[in-house]
């Protein structure tokens, strides 16, 4: 199978350019599906801190690379939203954030930040033994208590990948839009009108200059210092 991808068809969210070349790398399995940019591609493309896979090889085979608090050596991992990624060596840590065109972008945060990442619950299942297993918006699974519901959002920390923090999903709480025209805003969830039958509810989200609406799949529960440094 090829490890090439036509840049014209990646992923709206991948920050590469798509007429520059004909190719990108294409992501391996692992977390984030499809939408899951190689870690290569940040890498090279985005930081410019190496000129080619096998530059990134070397680099990550120095476990000099950290995601979500793990080195790395796979350079087409696929890397999404609100993972970190840490340069311990450099002191320079980021998270994936969307920027307002939808596209993944490295947000700079501080060393402390780094220590967990946010993830949203897709969906939450009894197994065996009567526990309660969550599944994250990166195909991560987590054993916890029942008191999650689908659609909040959870921080864990990277290295013992416990829960540390909670976000509700209801009226009142802190967003950012992750997909559709409204990617990037971040604001308040307003109200949250219930659709009959298989349609997606709607959002109504208030930011700081307008109100706009979006499906809720579209939207992730945050806590204000994962807007950013600046917001």
């Amino acid at each position: 199978m090829s490890n090439h991808q036509k840049r014209l068809s990646v992923p709206k969210s991948w920050p590469v350019e798509r007429k520059t070349e004909t190719f990108t790398v294409k992501a391996g399995a692992g977390p984030h599906g499809e939408a899951g940019v190689p870690l290569v591609v940040l890498l090279r493309d985005v930081l410019g801190y190496v000129d080619s896979k096998k530059e990134a090889r070397y680099a990550l085979s120095e476990d000099s690379i950290l995601v979500n608090g793990d080195a790395i050596n796979d350079e087409q991992r696929p890397i999404g939203m609100f993972d970190i990624i840490a340069f311990p060596d450099l002191e320079e840590y980021y998270r994936i954030f969307p920027d307002e065109g939808g596209r993944l972008a490295l947000t700079p945060i501080d060393a402390d930040a780094a220590d967990s990442r946010l993830g949203k619950i897709d969906g939450k299942q009894q197994v065996a033994g009567g526990d309660t297993q969550l599944t994250l918006h990166d195909g991560t699974n987590i054993i916890v208590d029942d008191e999650y519901s689908a659609k909040d959002s959870v921080v864990i920390d990277n290295d013992d990948k416990s829960i540390v923090a909670h976000f509700p999903y209801e009226e009142g709480e802190l967003v950012t839009a992750v997909r559709g025209n409204h990617a990037g805003k971040i604001g308040t969830i307003e109200n949250i009108e219930v659709t009959k039958g298989s349609g997606s509810n709607i959002v109504t989200v208030e930011t700081d200059d307008e109100l706009f609406e979006t499906v809720e799949e579209y939207v992730f529960v945050i806590d204000e210092k994962f807007a950013g440094d600046d917001e």
